[in-house]
């Protein structure tokens, strides 16, 4: 088990890096603003769930995992981008839309592939886990499948309260506008939407 300081660390570390708005969390704050605070908590569930998957590979061997799958990590990201990019100039394109009528419902299931898919689409947080985690494994403590486990554990769980936090606000935002500001939030959303499909685009690997 780590020391007691090692975890301290690695956590304030972790809130660091999750505070910082990434691709993710664009879409999770767009879905809030858009669909209320549950549509943006379903996203949340999705990238655990697309974290949890890269955890595990990371505990079976990455560098072996990202050499068989290089071709594969970019066209996530290339159709992850254009899916965030269409997202978003659909939601500028509404003119309004969202005051003359309710967004409607959507399976819960679609936001939580959505979140599975964003996350996946990225491609540098596989690659960043197989940078970051290791540094904090100490062999003299256990074995390193174990420490790979519960560290991965701890990132999620501080990513699950911070971007939950995002929804949370974003969906007491939305609940908070007038029809007079709908097309404000329309282009907010769809600007987030295709900021981060721009940020996933761009990034390098």
């Amino acid at each position: 088990m780590p020391d007691f300081a090692v975890l301290a660390s690695f956590i304030l570390t972790c809130i660091v890096i999750v505070v910082v708005p990434g691709p993710s969390v664009t879409v999770i704050i767009a879905n809030s603003l858009r669909y209320g605070a549950k549509a943006g908590i379903l996203n949340v569930v999705g990238t655990q769930i697309g974290l949890a998957s890269m955890i595990a590979v990371l505990a079976t061997g990455l560098s072996a995992v990202v050499s068989l799958m290089g071709s594969m990590f970019e066209v996530l990201r290339i159709v992850g981008a254009a899916y965030l990019i269409w997202l978003g100039i659909k939601l500028w394109r509404a003119n309004g839309a969202l005051a003359t009528e309710e967004p409607g419902p959507r399976p819960f299931g679609s936001f939580v592939l959505q979140g599975f898919v964003v996350i996946w689409s990225n491609p540098k947080a596989l690659l960043f886990f197989g940078a970051f985690i290791p540094q904090f494994l100490d062999p003299a403590k256990g074995s390193a499948l174990f420490q790979t486990i519960l560290f991965g554990g701890l990132f999620m769980l501080v990513a699950t309260v911070f971007d939950s936090i995002y929804a949370l606000a974003a969906g007491g935002a939305g609940s908070w506008l007038s029809a007079t500001r709908i097309r404000i939030t329309e282009r907010i959303a769809g600007t987030f939407l295709i900021g981060g499909g721009l940020w996933l685009a761009f990034a390098k690997r």
